[in-house]
């Protein structure tokens, strides 16, 4: 019987398959090691394979597809009321089949091997940057058991290590120097990494023209552009701006009912790192429109009736809108006329 639509539940090593014809009625169902995944897909026919969008799976889709198969990835939390009673692999196989069939799922786009290692590059240099706080408040927490404080900030910081690094100081005890100098040395060359990750991303930024059109919005850097490069694998995906707005997270979660409009906070789903970078560039933004009203008359009218973080996400929101805007059309951004005054 042809097979005409899969199910695949990935793993580390065992894999489900669950696969129906075009009535619907189970054909296959079984499991594959690792090493006879590939090879099982070989001897198929062209079918239409679903998998959920979780680890590993961007890579298996760029495989399966190599044999002529039609791969879709789903968000998992779209494919789980599809999952009969119980919790094993085999049901959830049949949920991915049964998922991947609906006119209304949708569709992770598959990344390729060039955008996940540009990825990869800010995943590590943020894991770098969460490692170097917590070797700096590590610092500060053994200084100051021992009465030694410092202001907060960089330069604070830097009086720590400067203190630690003078043997001649005779406030800091010679077994608790010996303990800060390996924190600071850790620190160091954590930073030393850092600085190699950052101008890699500046040469890949400076290499995509995409990214450096992303980098002329204001509030949006060269961490941000290429971000958004690596993650968007394309823009057309999205009917407009708003909702790629809404994909990242920006928008208010609804919970209305009865035809009555109830909006709470941002919906925070999507993904975190853009929509953590994107309210950091708009708080920057923020700090100018205070400096120089003129030049930021909307921002101006926001911050007087809004608190400054609830303004910070809105324009995030409005930088998320342009730079799909910019990624769709091929264009720069171009900054809007002020308004006449009244």
């Amino acid at each position: 019987m042809q097979i005409t639509t899969i199910g695949l539940d990935i793993a580390k090593t065992t894999f489900q398959v669950h696969g129906v014809d075009g009535e619907g009625k189970v054909v296959v169902a079984k499991r594959l090691r690792r090493g006879r995944v590939l090879g099982f897909f070989e001897k198929l026919g062209s079918c239409l394979v679903g998998m959920e969008a979780c680890a590993t799976s961007h890579h298996w889709a760029r495989e399966i597809a190599r044999h002529g198969h039609e791969v879709r990835l789903m968000p998992p939390g779209y494919v789980k009321p599809y999952v009969k009673r119980g919790k094993n692999d085999a049901a959830d196989a049949a949920a991915i089949c049964e998922a991947v069939r609906r006119p209304s799922m949708r569709f992770v786009p598959v990344k390729s091997a060039a955008q996940q290692s540009a990825l990869m590059l800010h995943r590590t240099r943020d894991l770098l940057i969460w490692q170097r706080t917590q070797l700096i408040n590590a610092l500060r927490g053994h200084l100051a058991e021992l009465g030694l404080v410092a202001a907060k900030g960089r330069e604070g910081v830097a009086r720590l290590l400067a203190l630690v690094a003078d043997q001649g100081d005779e406030r800091l005890p010679a077994l608790a120097r010996f303990a800060c100098q390996a924190l600071m040395g850790q620190l160091a060359a954590l930073q030393g990494q850092i600085g190699v990750l950052e101008r890699r991303l500046h040469a890949e930024h400076r290499a995509n023209e995409a990214s450096r059109r992303l980098e002329t919005i204001p509030g949006i850097g060269v961490i941000t552009a290429s971000a958004l490069v690596g993650t968007v694998t394309d823009p057309a995906a999205f009917r407009s701006g708003r909702e790629f707005a809404a994909w990242i997270g920006l928008v208010p979660r609804q919970t209305s009912t009865g035809g009555k409009a109830r909006l709470g906070r941002i919906s925070k789903q999507g993904d975190r790192y853009l929509r953590r970078l994107l309210v950091a560039g708009a708080l920057a933004v923020l700090k100018q429109a205070r400096a120089r009203p003129d030049k930021h008359p909307w921002l101006t009218r926001l911050l007087a009736r809004r608190p400054a973080k609830v303004a910070a996400v809105a324009l995030a929101n409005k930088m998320a809108r342009t730079a799909w805007a910019v990624l769709a059309r091929g264009e720069s951004y171009r900054a809007s006329a002020p308004a006449a005054a009244p």
